[in-house]
C-alpha cells in the first residue's frame, strides 16, 4: 500500500490548499477588489463551468491515456494558474478578469484530473479494498474541509486573502512530488471505439465522437446511474447555489470577520470528517443502497437550518449535520461505480454522468448570485435548501428504494463500435 499511502499524502495537500483557495478566493474577490454578490457567484460557475463545456470530449481522451501523466500535466497546469494570482496582486495587477480566468483553468485541469484520479485508484488498490480507500480519501478532504477555511481565516487575516491562493498553489507542487513517486502502473485495456472509415482526415474525430457514445449510451438506459446522474444534478445546483453565497452571508449578514468565517467553515465541515468514519458501517449495518438513501434524507432538512439564525451556531450546526450526510453517501455512490462499471469505459461513463451534475454546478453558483442580488441572500439559501430537500423525490422514485446493496458490476454493456 506504499503507492496508496503516498497518493493519499499527496491528494490530501492538494485538498487542504483547494479548501483554503475555496474561501481565499471569495475573500480576494470581496475583501480585495470589492465585488457584489452576483460577481462572487460567477467566479464559483467559473470554475465548474469547465465540466459543461469539456467532460465529455474529456473522458474519451482520458480512456485513450494512461492516467499517471494525466495527473501529473493537472496539477503542474494547476500550480501555475494558481500561483500567478498572488504574483499578480503583489505587482499590483490583479483584476477580477484575472480572477475568473484562473478559476476557468483550474476548473478545466479538476475535470481530467478528476476522471483519471477516479479511473487509476482500482489499479492501484484493487477491487476489494475501493471502499477503505475511497473512505480515506474523503476523510482526508473532510479533514481540508475542517482545517482549510480555518487556515485561509487566519492567512487572510495575517498577510491578506491572496495568501490562501498561494497555499493552494504550492499544494499542487506536494502533490506532483507525490505522484511521481508512486510505481504502480494501470493495466492496459482494449480500447473501443469506432470501425474504420474511408476518409484518413475524419478517422480522428468520429472515433471521438463513437467513443463518447459509448460513454453515453452505458449510462442513459441504466436505472441506478441515470437516476444518480438526475439526483446529483439538481442535488449540486442547490448546494453550490447555496455555497456560492454563504461567504458573503457570514461576513455581511452575521458579521463575521475573516477568522470567524474560516472557523465557522472548519467547525461546519467536521461533520464531512465524521460521515467518512461512520460510511463502512453505514454500508454494513444497513447495504450500500439503504444506507445512500439514509444518509441523503438526513443531510436535506438539516441544510434548511443554515440560513434560519442571527448568528452562526445554527449555521454551524447545519453544515455540520449536512457534511456528514453528503460525505457518506458519496464514499457510497463512488464506490459503487468503480465497481460497477467497466474499466475500459470509466473515464467516457464518468464524464458523461459528470457533464451534466457538475455541469449543473456552474449554474447553481450563478443561480445563487443573481437571486441572492435579487431576493436576497438569507432567502436564497433557504430557497437552495429547499430544492436540495426536493431532489430526494428522484431517489424516491427510482429502484434505489427498493434496494439494500447496490449491484456489482454489469457486464452486459458491449460498444456499439467494435475495435
Amino acid at each position: 500500500m506504499r503507492d496508496f499511502r503516498l497518493l493519499w499524502a499527496g491528494e490530501t495537500a492538494s485538498m487542504l490548499g483547494s479548501s483554503v483557495a475555496a474561501v481565499a478566493l471569495p475573500l480576494v474577490a470581496v475583501v480585495t477588489l470589492h465585488a457584489d454578490t452576483f460577481t462572487v457567484g460567477l467566479l464559483t460557475a467559473a470554475a465548474w463551468l469547465p465540466w459543461l463545456v469539456t467532460g465529455l470530449p474529456a473522458g474519451a481522451w482520458v480512456d485513450r491515456l494512461p492516467k499517471r501523466p494525466v495527473m501529473l500535466t493537472c496539477d503542474a497546469v494547476s500550480l501555475t494558474a494558481f500561483g500567478s494570482v498572488p504574483l499578480a496582486a503583489w505587482l499590483g495587477g490583479l483584476t477580477m478578469t484575472h480572477l475568473l480566468v484562473v478559476a476557468t483553468v483550474g476548473g478545466v485541469a479538476r475535470v481530467f484530473f478528476t476522471l483519471a484520479y477516479r479511473a487509476y485508484l482500482p489499479a492501484l488498490v484493487g477491487s476489494e479494498r475501493l471502499l477503505e480507500a475511497n473512505a480515506k480519501l474523503q476523510g482526508s478532504e473532510s479533514a481540508a474541509q475542517i482545517a482549510g477555511p480555518g487556515l485561509a481565516g487566519l492567512l487572510a487575516h495575517a498577510f491578506g486573502a491572496v495568501s490562501g491562493v498561494l497555499a493552494d498553489a504550492i499544494s499542487f507542487g506536494i502533490a506532483a512530488l507525490c505522484l511521481r513517486a508512486v510505481r504502480t502502473r494501470e493495466p492496459a485495456h482494449r480500447r473501443t471505439g469506432s470501425r474504420a472509415v474511408r476518409h484518413p482526415e475524419t478517422r480522428k474525430r468520429w472515433q471521438l465522437l463513437a467513443e463518447i457514445r459509448d460513454g453515453v449510451r452505458f449510462v442513459i438506459p441504466d436505472p441506478y446511474l441515470r437516476t444518480l446522474t438526475l439526483f446529483s444534478a439538481m442535488s449540486n445546483i442547490a448546494i453550490m447555489g447555496y455555497h456560492s453565497i454563504q461567504v458573503v452571508f457570514l461576513s455581511r449578514h452575521l458579521g463575521a470577520g475573516s477568522a470567524q468565517i474560516g472557523l465557522v467553515l472548519a467547525l461546519a465541515g467536521a461533520g464531512g470528517l465524521f460521515g467518512a468514519t461512520l460510511a463502512g458501517r453505514i454500508a454494513a449495518r444497513f447495504g450500500t443502497a439503504r444506507g445512500f438513501l439514509l444518509c441523503e434524507a438526513f443531510a436535506a432538512p438539516m441544510m434548511l437550518l443554515g440560513p434560519m439564525g442571527n448568528g452562526p451556531a445554527l449555521f454551524t450546526v447545519s453544515g455540520f449535520c449536512t457534511g456528514a450526510g453528503i460525505v457518506a453517501s458519496n464514499i457510497l455512490t463512488s464506490t459503487f461505480r468503480q465497481q460497477y462499471c467497466p474499466p475500459e469505459l470509466f473515464g467516457r461513463i464518468t464524464a458523461s454522468a459528470a457533464t451534466l451534475n457538475y455541469g449543473a454546478i456552474p449554474l447553481g453558483g450563478l443561480l445563487g448570485g443573481l437571486l441572492g442580488e435579487s431576493i436576497g441572500v438569507r432567502e436564497t439559501m433557504s430557497l437552495m435548501a429547499a430544492v436540495q430537500l426536493a431532489s430526494l423525490t428522484i431517489l424516491l422514485l427510482s429502484p434505489i428504494r427498493r434496494s439494500r446493496d447496490f449491484p456489482a458490476l454489469n457486464g452486459s454493456f458491449r460498444p456499439q463500435h467494435g475495435s
